[in-house]
């Protein structure tokens, strides 16, 4: 007599496994069979069922362990995907912070970069007002050239 059973996966935790066995279950087959049925004339067909049934516990036990994973699954995602957008939030928040900060350092800046650029060309005036004195001193002989 065949006997088919749908394939389950082997790879699983001991602790599943735990859950798979049923626990009126013991490591003898045979004292299974003889505790749950007082005639010991079972037929065949007794035993083929009862061996179904565990079958079938076992993989209604499987399909909801992995239902579980996926709800698990899904609820992690869920959270890392909201961590990830109140990371995102805080990340505008200090960009916007930096923003205005830097806003104000480069005004400042720009005023610097303005009061250089005018006494650069105030020092520039100055040095060719001094250099046109002392072309007009040296024309006239009273000074003498600075050599630089």
């Amino acid at each position: 007599m065949d006997f088919f059973f749908e394939e389950t996966p082997i790879s699983h935790s001991n602790q599943n496994k735990e859950r798979d066995e049923d626990p009126g279950m013991v490591e003898d087959p045979q004292a299974c069979l003889s505790r749950d049925d007082t005639d010991e004339t079972s037929s065949p067909n007794d035993i083929s069922r009862r061996v179904q049934e565990l079958v079938e516990k076992i993989h209604d036990r499987r399909t909801s362990d992995q239902k579980e994973i996926e709800s698990f699954q899904q609820s992690l995602v869920e959270k890392v995907t909201e961590v990830c957008q109140q990371m995102k939030q805080d990340l505008y928040t200090v960009y916007e912070e930096n923003s205005s900060d830097m806003h104000v350092k480069l005004m400042e800046l720009t005023n610097v970069l303005e009061m250089c650029t005018k006494l650069h060309r105030e020092l520039l005036e100055a040095s060719q007002v001094l250099a046109s004195l002392q072309d007009g001193l040296a024309v006239s002989g009273t000074a003498e050239p600075v050599t630089g």
